[in-house]
């Protein structure tokens, strides 16, 4: 009996020592698969929040580890690449930047470069009631409505809504999208093109314009382009018709009178 309970217990260990090898290389084999999946790729990102504007320098940026997949389009990789930028919209702490939130620097103001190519930047003297209470924020999406006087001397006037979905650019002086609260406001500028622009110069010239807040979740439909309907073929001249106007002519021999008419078909 002591001899099979001392069987037993040498066999247990010998198992037991069979397992700790198996479950250490299978950690081992785990560990080394995990460490091949953690490959990451460097991307820049904003290491403070930075407001629209701001020129990035090295304070302003750090670069972070991410999986492969979850690098966004367009992040930038190489921090030599952003330093000397433009923020063109407020970034956040921690926020990867991408290519159209920061431009390069250009000559003149930061709202310069935030209007995009082919674009124009146009300004509407508004006030508290045009500019929507107060509650316009950069960013957001308005039509523009053209009101103007019907005729001379008369009280009736019409609206048409002149241009739909422009982009503020600022309200007053102020391009940061971050107040919530409404403020007063005199102009408020929008990204247009130039096109669009002249349209609004005119109707301020004719009348005024007020601004209509538009949901930004709210996608527009390009116009449908009116095609032009076949021109009919014009009909054939009719053949010029030359009218006659009979007449008469008296004749007198001696005492005799006489009349000829003339002109009769």
């Amino acid at each position: 009996m002591r001899f099979k309970g001392l069987l037993m217990l040498l066999v247990s260990l010998a198992l037991a020592g069979v397992v700790a090898v198996f479950a250490n290389r299978w950690m081992a084999n785990q560990l080394a698969g995990a460490a091949a999946d953690a490959e990451l790729n460097r991307a820049v990102a904003a290491a403070v929040e930075i407001p629209f504007g701001t020129r990035l320098d090295a304070t302003h940026i750090k670069m972070v580890e991410l999986p492969p997949e979850s690098v966004p389009e367009g992040a930038f990789l190489d921090p030599a690449e952003v330093i000397g930028l433009i923020a063109v919209e407020p970034l956040y702490k921690g926020e990867i930047l991408i290519a159209g939130r920061v431009v390069e620097n250009v000559s003149g103001s930061a709202l310069a470069a935030a209007v995009e190519q082919g674009m124009r930047a146009i300004t509407v003297r508004v006030d508290d009631v045009i500019g929507v209470a107060g509650f316009l924020l950069p960013g957001n999406r308005v039509d523009v409505i053209a009101t103007r006087r019907k005729g001379v001397g008369l009280g009736e006037t019409e609206a048409r809504t002149l241009i739909t979905n422009l982009k503020v650019l600022a309200v007053d002086q102020t391009t940061s999208p971050e107040k919530d609260s409404p403020v007063v406001v005199r102009a408020v500028t929008l990204e247009a093109t130039p096109r669009q622009a002249e349209e609004i110069v005119q109707a301020t010239q004719q009348g005024k314009v007020q601004l209509a807040l538009r949901n930004p979740l709210e996608d527009v439909p390009p116009a449908p382009v009116a095609e032009a309907d076949a021109a009919e073929p014009a009909p054939p001249p009719e053949p010029l018709r030359v009218a006659v106007v009979p007449w008469n002519v008296d004749v007198i021999r001696g005492t005799a009178l006489s009349s000829v008419r003339f002109g009769e078909e």
